[in-house]
């Protein structure tokens, strides 16, 4: 990440509304801008794949899921945050299960990453497709919206839902249909 080039990109955006970016009490925005970015984006150039492995000394053959995993990311449209939850189902072939927090930090870095939330959601499910070949996959993320929220339609409390369902669960309506009502009870 290049700070340099981001300290000037804020000095330039607090000209550009009409701010003195030398004012005391702006002094430090450019500095704090690019350290925010560094941490929010940390995603940006990091592969989740080197996260995930199969845990060979335990087997298991049915559904596991994991939910409500918090997810805070940026749009790549307005540069504004969206934020909500995660939530994740499969089912391990041969046995083979993945260490939870391992699955969380595979979500936690793609959403660290400018983003939107159709992407976020079938990378993760790719991911770990390809990474852990279980029998299926689906991810399910609902999330709010500060672009939607704050400016435009400006709808703030409207979620957006995206799934993304891979293997068996697309194949099997009732399986798809248990790991969905599982998933989503409050």
């Amino acid at each position: 990440m290049d700070r340099a080039r981001i300290q000037e990109g804020v000095r330039l955006i607090l000209e550009g509304v009409g701010e003195n970016p030398l004012d005391p009490r702006l002094a430090e925005t450019p500095r704090r801008v690019a350290d925010m970015l560094e941490e929010v984006l940390e995603g940006t150039h990091c592969d989740p794949r080197s996260f995930l492995s199969h845990l060979a000394e335990e087997r298991h053959d049915e559904m596991v899921i994991l939910r409500n995993i918090p997810i805070h990311s940026m749009c790549e449209h307005h540069l504004l945050p969206f934020y909500g939850f995660a939530h994740l189902a499969y089912i391990p072939a041969q046995g083979r299960i993945a260490g939870l927090s391992t699955l969380a930090r595979v979500v936690d870095t793609f959403a660290k990453r400018l983003q939107i939330q159709e992407r976020l959601t079938k990378q993760i499910a790719d991911t770990l497709m390809d990474a852990l070949h279980p029998l299926g996959v689906m991810v399910v993320i609902q999330a709010e919206h500060l672009c939607m929220g704050m400016r435009g339609a400006r709808k703030p409390g409207a979620t957006t839902l995206t799934s993304a369902v891979r293997g068996i669960f697309r194949r099997k309506l009732a399986t798809r249909e248990e790991a969905m009502s599982l998933l989503m009870r409050s």
